[in-house]
């Protein structure tokens, strides 16, 4: 079995509401690069990453010298193909490389008739529990618009309703330092049996982290995930507050996370299927947590099904994912999949049994979703909707206004 092509497609997926975070928004959906490894036998497999448009969708197309003719499950070569270290100064491959090697590994299990998970060593479970992922909403369409604690907490109670969530995640960072406590308070009390953490996308100062981390030290945190920016700035929350401190911002490679053990930085590492460069990238950094004693957690990039069975996969296979994973997917309104989207089962996905990822995509929403990027367009995720002339620059702390709950006209 070899490569007999590569296909591409760009494609805007929306979202209930638009979703704030400490840089910016989504604007009402998300944009994702659809990649499809076609092999000699017809097969397909599929992958997934983040943005689109022809420039990504070129930078894909440019490697298929690489890759025509290469057998799929030669994947060790395939990651020197790409991601060769000297040549990487130059061409930061790495998401397109994790796109390719999802497709390929998806591929090689419906080959062989297997699980994906099967190709990296086998499942030690059979479904991976999520967190809620809570977001400050824009509101748009009569949906969305929290921003106050009690919105909050009503949001998270109707996902928990609805999914079963038993640990809820707050994206902080868009408002003050002050605000964030409040509402991640309110939250933790309303469900005081349930697992919370905060994540502010490291937009605090190391001062302002270690206030905040202080201020909310007495509740059911799992974790408090990227209260500052950078290695040091992270060591010294970590020595300052009692809090379990996680990352997935400033640990994202094996030189990073070597620092990270030899100099005790951080507790937890969010693993992404994407971000790491692929899903064996991310096996690999669990386990050399696991041989440190360390645990790993699963991160969401804004997923669609594709890299969703991937981050399910990924979970199978780590003995030391003590955490609820991350997903975004559950502020999806649709997916690209045949049978539309997976389904959460007391805040748990089932990891899929198929062959390959074991999920395939329908190529009629395919096309469904790639008109609507064209209709669209993309966005530009560092950028607030409703603060036009704000750009997201640190030291500034120009944090929005939790009263403006809606931008007319605009979704």
């Amino acid at each position: 079995m070899t490569i007999a092509d590569i296909k591409v497609t760009t494609v805007a997926v929306p979202l209930e509401a638009p979703l704030r975070h400490s840089a910016g928004a989504h604007w009402g959906r998300f944009i994702r690069t659809i990649v499809e490894v076609v092999g000699n036998d017809g097969l397909s497999g599929w992958g997934e990453l983040g943005g689109g448009g022809e420039s990504a969708e070129s930078a894909i197309l440019s490697l298929k010298p690489y890759l025509i003719g290469h057998d799929p499950l030669n994947l060790e070569q395939l990651r020197w193909k790409i991601m060769n270290p000297t040549g990487s100064l130059y061409n930061n491959r790495l998401q397109i490389h994790a796109a390719l090697e999802m497709a390929c590994l998806d591929l090689a299990g419906k080959r062989l008739g297997v699980p994906a998970h099967t190709l990296l060593g086998g499942s030690i479970r059979d479904s991976v529990e999520f967190a809620s992922y809570l977001f400050y909403r824009y509101e748009a369409n009569g949906v969305g618009g929290e921003t106050m604690p009690d919105e909050i907490v009503a949001h998270a109670a109707k996902l928990k309703e609805a999914h079963g969530f038993r640990t809820h995640k707050l994206k902080g960072g868009h408002f003050s330092p002050d605000h964030d406590v409040e509402v991640f308070t309110a939250l933790a009390e309303a469900f005081p049996e349930d697992g919370v953490r905060l994540d502010p996308n490291g937009v605090w100062s190391v001062e302002d982290a270690i206030r905040v981390g202080r201020a909310i030290s007495h509740l059911n945190n799992d974790y408090y995930e990227d209260p500052t920016w950078g290695m040091e700035g992270m060591r010294r929350v970590r020595s300052s507050q009692p809090i379990p401190t996680a990352t997935n911002m400033v640990i994202v490679n094996f030189e990073q996370l070597a620092q990270c053990i030899l100099h005790d930085l951080v507790d937890v590492i969010l693993l992404d299927t994407t971000f790491w460069g692929g899903l064996r990238q991310a096996v690999k950094a669990g386990q050399v947590l696991e041989t440190f004693q360390r645990s790993a957690a699963v991160h969401s990039s804004g997923e669609l099904g594709i890299q969703l069975a991937s981050m399910l996969h990924l979970g199978a296979v780590l003995p030391n994912l003590n955490f609820a994973a991350d997903a975004h997917y559950h502020h999806l309104t649709d997916d690209i999949l045949v049978g539309g989207k997976l389904v959460y089962r007391n805040g748990c996905i089932d990891v899929p049994t198929g062959p390959g990822l074991g999920v395939e995509v329908c190529r009629e929403k395919l096309a469904r979703y790639a008109e609507h990027f064209s209709e669209t367009g993309g966005y530009t995720y560092d950028r607030d909707p409703a603060r036009p002339g704000w750009y997201s620059i640190w030291p500034e702390k120009n944090y929005a206004d939790p009263s403006v709950k809606s931008v007319p006209g605009v979704f």
